[in-house]
C-alpha cells in the first residue's frame, strides 16, 4: 500500500512556525528517548530529572523539579522513586522541616547522567548539530527567551 503525501494545507507563517516547534519538539525528544533507552535503559522523563538535579549544589525538593521539568507532580515521585531504586539519586529530610524532602543526584547518578548527556548529544548530532550553525543557535536562543518569558497581563 502507497503512503499519502500529507500536508497541513495552507497556514500563516505563525501557524506553520508553531506546528514546526511541535514537530521539532516531538521528533527529537522521541530520537533521545530510543537512544537513552536503548543505551541506559533511561527514559527521557529520567534523564530530565537527572538533569535539573545536575545542575544543582544542593538537594532540592521534588515540588522545584515539578515546577522546572515537564513533568506532573506525581510524574516526578514515580520518576524520583525509580532513579532511587537504581541507586541514581537520595531522598534527604530537608534541614528547617523534616516533613519536606529533598532530593540529589548521587556519585554514580552524575556518572550515569554524564554517560546519558554523551548519548544524548550522540543522538542529536546529525539531525541537529551538524544541521545549525552558531547563526541559528542564537536565533533559537532568543526564540526561546521570548517565549519563556511570563506575559504581562
Amino acid at each position: 500500500m502507497t503512503r499519502a503525501d500529507l500536508t497541513l494545507g495552507e497556514l500563516a507563517a505563525r501557524d506553520h512556525a508553531f506546528y514546526g516547534l511541535v514537530w521539532a519538539g516531538t521528533t527529537l525528544s522521541a530520537r533521545v528517548d530510543r537512544a537513552l533507552l536503548r543505551a541506559h535503559d533511561l527514559p527521557l522523563s529520567w534523564f530530565e530529572v537527572m538533569l535539573w538535579l545536575n545542575g544543582q549544589c544542593e538537594p532540592v525538593a521534588a515540588s522545584d523539579l515539578g515546577a522546572k521539568t515537564l513533568l506532573s507532580r506525581s510524574q516526578v515521585s514515580r520518576v524520583v522513586d525509580s532513579l532511587q531504586s537504581r541507586g541514581l539519586v537520595e531522598r534527604s529530610a530537608a534541614p528547617n522541616d523534616a516533613r519536606s524532602i529533598r532530593i540529589a543526584l548521587t556519585a554514580e547518578g552524575r556518572a550515569a547522567f554524564a554517560a546519558a548527556n554523551a548519548t544524548r548529544r550522540e543522538a542529536l548530532a546529525e539531525v541537529f548539530d551538524d544541521l545549525l550553525d552558531e547563526e541559528d543557535i542564537a536565533a533559537l536562543e532568543t526564540v526561546w527567551a521570548k517565549l519563556k518569558r511570563k506575559p504581562t497581563a
